[in-house]
């Protein structure tokens, strides 16, 4: 496997800038969703709440939350609810965290059982401000959702753990389902969009989880519609199957308030269509495409498909 090596200096980005307002474009219609209120909206929101956890779904401002929510499938966001990095794509809060709470891995292990998911998903805010980045920690989650659910896949979506060397490999041991890290967007746009991280560290990141167990599956997500290219989003998928990715993402962009990086355009459900086809021809496992697409939506679905494609290809 050709090693991705990357030695440019990161773009240091550790509080969030005064930005100015920028315009909120008109969704066309194939983006919009329903206000959530159904009774299992309701009722995952009072589980999440009430061991005081957090959620990508809330903190992100996902817009499938009603549905996801409705089904009792929640993306639990650990290591609270501040972010060490200022993405400017992203609505999760900057600032300085507090420090770990050492009960998370029991909560969120209850929740889980509580909710009764046969697969969940734990992502987390970065956490530069700890020696590690909180890779023991994220583990230990691993670990304790596991132990008090055997029959729950785990899928993680986790930060790059940039300067924090060796803090993936606790991760990746502690054997979760799906390993997943998002590239978010193409090169070009990582000083503005994604300030505080570097692409290449992203790419090896995913690279070094099929080195250490090349038999965990890998998934990585793009947003689209923030002024990339059509050939600069193929040469990211070429980069993530040098890179050994399995399964790949690609949803629109969405500004979450005017003071977050504008969309440049709203790509068409046919043109999601055209990206999903040629990512299967460059021989992703799995890819799911369209405007609505996030890393946790379907998750469960998708990995049972995942691990389909995989068999079917020996």
């Amino acid at each position: 496997m050709t090693t991705l090596i990357d030695n440019r200096p990161a773009v240091r980005h550790p509080e969030k800038q005064k930005r100015a307002d920028t315009p909120l474009l008109r969704k066309p219609d194939w983006i919009r969703v329903r206000a959530p209120s159904s009774a299992g909206y309701a009722e995952t929101r009072e589980i999440v709440r009430s061991r005081g956890l957090h959620t990508v779904c809330e903190e992100a401002s996902c817009p499938n939350i009603g549905e996801c929510w409705s089904k009792k499938h929640a993306t639990m966001m650990i290591m609270g609810d501040t972010c060490t990095r200022a993405c400017s794509f992203c609505n999760v809060k900057t600032g300085l965290p507090p420090a770990l709470d050492a009960e998370e891995p029991a909560k969120v292990a209850g929740a889980v059982k509580a909710m009764g998911l046969s697969h969940v998903v734990i992502t987390s805010v970065d956490r530069d401000d700890l020696v590690d980045g909180g890779g023991a920690h994220f583990a230990a989650v691993v670990r304790a959702v596991r132990a008090e659910n055997p029959g729950t896949t785990i899928e993680i979506l986790t930060p790059d753990f940039l300067r924090k060397e060796g803090a993936e490999d606790a991760v990746i041991d502690a054997r979760p389902d799906v390993f997943n890290h998002n590239l978010e967007t193409v090169p070009r746009l990582y000083l503005t969009i994604r300030p505080g991280a570097r692409y290449f560290q992203s790419l090896r990141l995913l690279q070094k989880v099929k080195e250490r167990d090349p038999a965990m599956f890998t998934k990585s997500g793009l947003m689209v519609g923030l002024g990339e290219t059509r050939e600069e989003v193929m040469q990211v998928m070429d980069d993530m199957r040098v890179a050994g990715v399995d399964f790949l993402t690609i949803g629109q962009y969405l500004q979450p308030t005017r003071k977050h990086a504008a969309v440049d355009r709203f790509v068409p459900p046919e043109e999601f269509a055209s990206y999903e086809a040629i990512a299967r021809a460059k021989g992703f496992l799995m890819v799911s495409a369209s405007p609505l697409t996030r890393s946790s939506h379907h998750a469960g679905e998708d990995f049972a498909k995942l691990k389909a494609a995989r068999a079917a290809k020996g």
